[in-house]
């Protein structure tokens, strides 16, 4: 699949986003324990760019996607796979 630099800047930008409330206030989204996302999923996401960033990341966390990306981020090695 072939993405634009614009989508990847947005994927990049959602897992690096802060949680600006609660308890995991300054986390990065990428970093939110499974069991506050999983909450979120049943409380439903808030309705603006923050909800669809964690329903995102809720989404790669439940299909075991997140901890591969967040090594590749902290690794610096953010290249998505184009073929």
């Amino acid at each position: 699949m072939n993405f634009t630099e614009q989508q990847k800047k947005d994927f990049i930008k959602a897992l690096k986003q802060e949680m600006p409330f609660g308890k995991y206030q300054g986390r990065q989204l990428m970093d939110l324990p499974g069991h506050y996302l999983a909450w979120f999923n049943r409380q439903g996401f808030p309705a603006n760019q923050l909800g669809q960033q964690l329903a995102l990341v809720f989404e790669l966390d439940h299909n075991g996607i997140l901890p591969g990306l967040r090594q590749q981020l902290r690794s610096g090695q953010n290249k998505f796979n184009q073929s």
